[in-house]
């Protein structure tokens, strides 16, 4: 048993693949036409960390109910945990792709931790080796 995928709820899908692959280094699994329940086209989006088997379904807000948990999906909290090799050098660049960083680079016991937020204002927590 495994999770596949988590959703994401997004504004635009263009942007947020933009982000997760260009930003974050995500590749794109999936992007393919697709129906809402009653007809209407949207999009299936998928993206993963490279090697990861669990990935994201970037969902399009779909109504105003869905729109005002874009940014918001746990509440405010750190929501999402990215896990990286090289802690410094993923900072780095994700600085200079001027990702917003609400909690600059700790250490902890359980290794480096910095907070970033998504391009829909999700907030993550980057994580790294001490």
């Amino acid at each position: 048993m495994q999770i596949d995928l988590v959703a994401l709820i997004v504004d635009e899908y263009d942007p947020a693949i933009a982000f997760f692959t260009e930003v974050l280094g995500f590749d794109l699994v999936e992007d393919s036409p697709s129906l809402t329940n009653d007809g209407r086209p949207k999009r299936w989006v998928v993206v993963r960390p490279p090697g990861a088997q669990t990935g994201i379904l970037l969902a399009r807000a779909d109504g105003e109910h869905q729109r005002a948990a874009s940014g918001n999906q746990v509440a405010g909290r750190v929501g999402f945990f990215l896990r990286v090799d090289d802690f410094d050098a993923a900072y780095r660049r994700m600085v200079e792709a001027d990702v917003t960083f609400v909690r600059e680079p700790r250490t902890e016991p359980y290794g480096r931790v910095a907070v970033f937020l998504d391009i829909a204002g999700n907030r993550w927590d980057l994580l790294g080796a001490s």
